[in-house]
């Protein structure tokens, strides 16, 4: 059995309301153990039998299922989350936001960075393995060229975006 983290996408935002009581009861129920919510912005850690494709769709459409949401999930290896961390690229300061924005599709993350241009001196964005790296001041996370990109409808289904604060909870 291996350990994973589901990253749920857009859960106790724009009227959908999932509690990690109910969360949690839902993996439970498809028969996944060790089962662990964090915070309550959608993220899940589990132990489960099988491949990434057959568990993201299982859980996708118990999601739907369950709370009648169009759902789509980011899942990860656990033991590949503390690498990405580790590989964040840029110096961590108290007036600045860390973020990794996790994919499902490479070639989205590819169109998200393709010509992409962004003011070093207010946000910093790199590429990693499966996902984008990004920098912000505080309080800019909603209106910096890079969110507002990363915020398109057409990457909606394919990226999700956690603190670097947050993820180290998952570990």
């Amino acid at each position: 059995m291996a350990r994973w983290v589901a990253l749920l996408r857009g859960v106790n935002v724009n009227g959908i309301t999932i509690r990690s009581a109910e969360l949690a009861a839902l993996f439970r129920d498809a028969g996944y153990a060790d089962v662990r919510t964090v915070l309550a912005s959608g993220n899940v850690v589990f132990t489960a039998d099988g491949a990434l494709p057959e568990l993201k769709s299982t859980i996708e459409s118990a999601l739907r299922d369950r709370f009648g949401y169009d759902a789509w999930i980011v899942l990860v290896p656990h033991d590949a989350l503390a690498a990405i961390l580790a590989d964040f690229p840029f110096a961590s300061a108290e007036d600045r936001h860390d973020y990794v924005l996790f994919g499902s599709d490479d070639q989205a993350l590819n169109d998200l960075l393709d010509d992409l241009v962004v003011d070093d001196s207010v946000e910093r964005v790199a590429r990693g393995t499966g996902v984008v790296y990004w920098s912000c001041p505080k309080g800019s996370s909603t209106d910096t060229v890079f969110a507002k990109r990363a915020g398109a409808a057409r990457f909606k289904r394919t990226t999700t975006t956690r603190n670097a604060n947050t993820l180290r909870k998952l570990l």
